[in-house]
């Protein structure tokens, strides 16, 4: 468990977590703090990390259940080595203490190795000027949460620190609701006996599919993530099926109680019901002709990215408490698959 407050962030040992200080800290830590395990053991060789006050350096420390470590967070740091770029984007919300974008496809969040300008944040200094918070680090200013770059919707950016660190706190205790919808190969049942047999696989009221693993960088391909059960974070998501095409492919509202990365491209994929487009993680399966025609197969199979889209989040205002819901529409690409789809099926 992870609770934080202005400065600092408080994890709980559980009676799950590894052993080793430096280990139970990398698989508890949660995402949106951007805390890698090669910054944890810093922390650790550098006392920012803290057991009833007394600082704990040694990373092979073993730790028991119920203990609360205490994490010292960096201050915001000064974004000089970052250049505003003007980017044109497509702004939901707006106030002194944050900002919702709707991200379109191919735009990357922050700067990384491969992509140290075009990015989300270049495109946020350049519309927010010197308002944007720094506490994410000087390459993840304001970022709190994040979609991966062919992923289009909704985000949420801190313009300040209160607002970063409140927003943050969201996210840590899972009281962020985000629904994406994904478009899928197949069609999930809870008659599938195949699905019922997987580890980590459920079902509730209502045909939900509930997935529930732990994830963790494949080992062979440092890109990926895969699914776990030993080692990694724990990852929890829940889809139902708003629409469904000739048995053959199926939209789905997907909603995440946590946000790990390619969380649902992952499970989806796990469950044997990748997304359409998804190169990554969606394997070759293919859309047959014979059910939908040639021009709705060939748009599926051919789709360019993968067919996912962060189409709601809500949150507390972390300043003013407003209760703040917000929604996108379909891309383009996505309402042209959706009606190809459905026209191939009727045909």
């Amino acid at each position: 468990m992870a609770n934080s407050s202005l400065g600092w962030l408080h994890l709980t040992i559980g009676e799950d977590a590894p052993a080793r200080l430096d280990k139970a800290l990398a698989a508890l830590v949660p995402e949106e703090a951007a805390l890698s395990r090669s910054r944890l053991m810093k922390m650790i060789d550098e006392g920012d990390v803290l057991l009833d006050g007394v600082a704990v350096t040694n990373a092979k420390a073993k730790v028991a259940e119920g203990q609360v470590y205490a994490l010292r967070l960096a201050p915001a740091v000064e974004l000089e080595h970052l250049l505003p770029e003007d980017i044109p984007l497509s702004v939901i919300w707006e106030d002194a203490d944050l900002i919702v974008i709707d991200k379109p496809a191919g735009m990357v969040v922050h700067p990384a190795p491969g992509t140290p300008s075009g990015t989300l944040v270049n495109a946020l200094l350049h519309h927010c000027g010197d308002t944007l918070s720094g506490i994410g680090g000087e390459r993840r200013p304001g970022i709190v949460h994040r979609i991966d770059k062919d992923t289009t919707g909704l985000l949420v950016v801190a313009k300040s620190d209160r607002a970063h660190h409140g927003l943050a706190q969201q996210f840590e205790t899972h009281e962020v609701n985000r629904h994406y919808l994904a478009v899928v190969h197949g069609v999930p049942s809870a008659y599938d006996p195949r699905l019922r047999g997987l580890r980590g696989i459920s079902f509730e009221t209502g045909g939900i599919l509930k997935v529930a693993t732990h994830l963790a960088r494949h080992k062979t391909d440092r890109q990926r993530q895969a699914v776990v059960w030993n080692e990694g974070r724990h990852a929890v998501t829940r889809a139902r099926v708003v629409e469904e095409f000739q048995g053959a492919a199926a939209l789905m509202d997907c909603w995440l109680e946590t946000g790990r990365t390619h969380q649902i491209r992952v499970h989806m994929s796990y469950a044997g019901h990748g997304l359409i487009g998804d190169q990554t993680y969606g394997g070759k399966r293919r859309l047959p002709e014979k059910l939908f025609g040639p021009t709705a197969s060939a748009l599926a199979n051919g789709f360019a990215r993968q067919a996912l889209h962060a189409a709601s989040l809500g949150f507390v205002h972390p300043v003013t408490g407003e209760e703040l819901e917000f929604s996108s529409p379909l891309p383009a690409d996505l309402a042209g698959l959706l009606d190809a789809l459905r026209a191939g099926a009727s045909g």
